[in-house]
């Protein structure tokens, strides 16, 4: 597997890509947290949509809770009203196992709505669903993709939860 790190650059041809592929106009945009929200706000600019909305989906972090049928933890995904009766673009960056976009994609059959799903890359080998796959990929790969708003060395360095306050 390489490791292969994306520009901004490269961010936007690729972006650029997957919109030209979509089957436009989308009632709705929701964007998964985190690796969705910049290529979904691009994608929302790029089609002038006023409707953007977020998931944020988590699956336990314990490897000894987690296994194949985890349950998913919904911290945030918009209300039914939104989705019933509406076509609903969902947008991650990257489809690894799948189970997050799935399930966000469940979630908004269950409230009525009509999804269908975008992701820059699929790893289709990787993918936990084999009769399944994005509406609209760019890329399929098993490479280990760093997007530019990443940290290069992806190590597990985390901002300080408390601001620093300057002394008088």
């Amino acid at each position: 597997m390489k490791h292969i790190y994306l520009s901004w650059f490269d961010l936007e041809e690729l972006v650029t890509n997957l919109i030209f592929k979509l089957n436009t106009p989308y009632d709705a945009l929701v964007v998964i947290t985190r690796g969705g929200i910049i290529p979904g706000g691009m994608i929302a600019e790029a089609l002038k949509m006023k409707d953007v909305l977020t998931a944020a989906v988590l699956f336990p972090d314990d490897p000894s809770q987690r296994n194949k049928l985890s349950w998913p933890r919904f911290q945030q995904f918009p209300a039914d009203p939104l989705l019933d009766g509406r076509k609903v673009l969902i947008v991650d960056n990257l489809w690894f196992q799948g189970r997050t976009i799935m399930s966000v994609k469940g979630r908004i059959e269950a409230a009525g709505g009509f999804p269908e799903l975008a992701v820059i890359h699929w790893k289709k080998d990787s993918s936990l669903f084999p009769d399944a796959e994005p509406d609209y990929y760019v890329e399929t790969t098993e490479d280990f993709i760093h997007y530019p708003w990443q940290r290069i060395d992806d190590s597990d360095y985390r901002v300080p939860a408390q601001p620093v306050t300057p002394l008088s």
